[in-house]
């Protein structure tokens, strides 16, 4: 792991006990002593502190840069209120997604852009080329934190009481302590939770500030998967990638009203023609959906899946065992006509044919703080 990128907490994980591991280029920790299923089971009933400082910040500022990222995104982002942030997509030129973002108006003609680690690079180059020379993209050097849990608000409160007035998707920007910090009231769990932007020289005492706190512990790579999974959120390069578009991976709420069809910013996006297509005709032969199996044994990535006739009908694309359902869950693409919720799947382990049901998603209820 001598070539990888570490993030301003790499020794903190060290002294913490983290086993590390590469993900995205860097080293980061996929569970600490506490162990994956105990640290999945503290963040649903209390806190836990995740550093994602991996991934890629983004500031791009210029004339009008909403009006400028919607050639890039599918989503509203013309419509995206100052000091609120939302989910958005950069979309191909078939129609396929090249990555998932987070997007906050932060005013002052600049946009904030939080992007996955493995695609930054590509994102910012796309971002650069796409916008041309009226923009400026810069890459931030600052750490990330996520702080989930139920709990999480009682420890802003002591912190940051200010942070506590943001609902679901509000971003602002605040002091802890004499450190500047960007917050904004969401994350990746399905709790209620902050992320935390914050300078990378102070980011490790940050970091110490929040575990010193009674409801907090250090949760690694492993139990973020778990929780996500839990949520039904998609990972990039696993249940979503270039060659699936945001009809087929059950996202049509990303693709903002007004870039519909009789929208008044209708299409203008890459891929908007196959996109637009697939959401107004239906046609297309594919569904991400969410799996529920039964006993204890996980189906991972990579399962293959079949109806009860023995065709194959589609692939496992994330799987676990889900600590707070007390069952196998899994999301994956399986034929349209296989689609339907409780229609029964069979996925190959191992020889065996296990059933799963076509689920809802999430697996959980959502503790998002809507005010």
């Amino acid at each position: 792991m001598t070539d990888l990128r570490t993030t301003p907490l790499y020794d903190l994980h060290l002294e913490l006990g983290g086993k590390m591991v590469e993900f995205a280029g860097y080293q980061m920790p996929v569970q600490y002593p506490l162990g994956v299923k105990k640290e999945h089971e503290h963040t649903r009933a209390a806190c836990g502190l995740f550093d994602v400082s991996h991934m890629g910040q983004v500031l791009v500022r210029g004339p009008q840069p909403a009006q400028a990222l919607e050639s890039l995104v599918c989503a509203d982002i013309v419509g995206l209120a100052q000091g609120t942030q939302r989910y958005a997509l950069f979309t191909g030129t078939e129609g396929g997604i090249l990555d998932d973002l987070m997007v906050v108006n932060a005013g002052d003609d600049q946009l904030y852009l939080v992007v996955n680690a493995a695609c930054k690079a590509q994102d910012i180059a796309h971002l650069r080329t796409g916008l041309g020379g009226d923009y400026r993209i810069e890459e931030l050097d600052r750490g990330l934190l996520a702080l989930q849990g139920p709990q999480a608000a009682d420890v802003m409160r002591r912190l940051c009481p200010a942070a506590c007035e943001l609902t679901f998707m509000q971003h602002d920007r605040f002091a802890i302590d004499d450190i500047p910090v960007w917050i904004s009231r969401s994350g990746y769990t399905g709790e209620d939770g902050f992320e935390i932007s914050v300078p990378a020289e102070d980011a490790e005492r940050l970091a110490r500030m929040l575990l010193a706190q009674p409801e907090v512990e250090a949760i690694g790579l492993g139990a973020r998967d778990s929780l996500r999974l839990e949520a039904g959120l998609c990972l990039y390069g696993h249940d979503i990638d270039q060659s699936t578009t945001p009809v087929e991976a059950s996202l049509i709420w990303a693709v903002g009203k007004p870039r519909r069809i009789g929208g008044e910013r209708e299409a203008g996006f890459l891929g908007a023609d196959v996109i637009l297509h697939q959401l107004q005709a239906r046609d297309h032969r594919r569904k991400r959906v969410g799996l529920l199996g039964e006993g204890r044994a996980p189906v991972r990535e990579g399962t293959e899946l079949f109806d009860a006739e023995g065709h194959s009908i589609g692939q496992v694309t994330s799987g676990s065992f889900g600590p707070t359902v007390g069952k196998p869950v899994a999301m994956g693409y399986v034929a349209i006509e296989a689609a339907e919720i409780d229609n029964v799947v069979y996925a190959e382990v191992r020889g065996k044919r296990l059933p799963m049901t076509v689920s809802k998603m999430p697996f959980v209820v959502p503790g998002y703080h809507r005010g």
